[in-house]
């Protein structure tokens, strides 16, 4: 089996897009490609930013995930869906030590990982669903870069995936520059909330919410002490 090609984006772009939070860019298109939460960063320092290179494994089994491994280019993030299975060890401290060497940007899996203090000092970025001392086997011939469900979200290859200490996010390649601009939009937006909060206003008078509360019957402490 040999790896499809995939396609990548312009690397300024996916450079920009790593600049901000995964959480801003789930906002910031729309409130969506956010993966499911219990897919988390071993280490909390954990970033990564990159175009996917997806591959498809069995419970139990990391003979494809080796397969990945082998045939992913620098700067790509290897995302595996293997059944959403929490029970299983199937990436350590040897398999992250080779993918660095190939320059490989990150792991998300929706199974579990191990070794996870050596991954740690050895400074790979890994998001999984777990961390499990279980072994696994290398026995099942799985999809790679192919359409793959990980963590209720459809990603493609060459699709970007961010992650951080909150968690993960995926963009359509199609949808890379409107995702940048909104997200550099959206910080705009914060930091002059944040200028306004400093100054002494309140959330009700930053989101002019006086009307929307009484419009729920809310009556303002102020307006009712005596």
């Amino acid at each position: 089996m040999t790896s499809q090609p995939i396609s990548r984006s312009d690397r300024d772009l996916i450079a920009r897009l790593a600049s901000y939070s995964a959480a801003t860019i789930h906002e910031a298109q729309g409130r969506a490609g956010a993966l499911d939460s219990d897919i988390k960063p071993i280490d909390a320092a954990m970033e990564l930013c990159g175009p996917a290179f997806t591959v498809v494994c069995a419970p139990r089994d990391n003979l494809m995930l080796q397969v990945a491994i082998s045939y992913a280019a620098p700067g790509d993030v290897i995302v595996v869906s293997a059944s959403d299975y929490a029970e299983a060890g199937s990436f350590g401290d040897v398999l992250a030590n080779a993918a660095q060497s190939r320059g490989i940007a990150g792991l998300v899996t929706d199974t579990g990982v191990r070794d996870s203090r050596d991954i740690v000092a050895l400074g790979f970025p890994v998001f999984s669903k777990s961390v499990s001392i279980k072994g696994t086997v290398k026995e099942t011939i799985g999809a790679l870069n192919e359409p793959v469900v990980v963590g209720g979200q459809l990603i493609r290859p060459g699709d970007l995936v961010k992650g951080d200490a909150d968690g993960v996010v995926v963009v359509r390649r199609a949808d890379l520059a409107f995702a940048v601009e909104s997200s550099e939009e959206r910080v705009r937006s914060e930091r002059d909330l944040i200028a306004r909060y400093r100054s002494g206003m309140t959330p009700i008078e930053v989101s002019n919410l006086t009307e929307v509360l009484a419009g729920k019957g809310f009556d303002s402490p102020a307006a009712t002490s005596s």
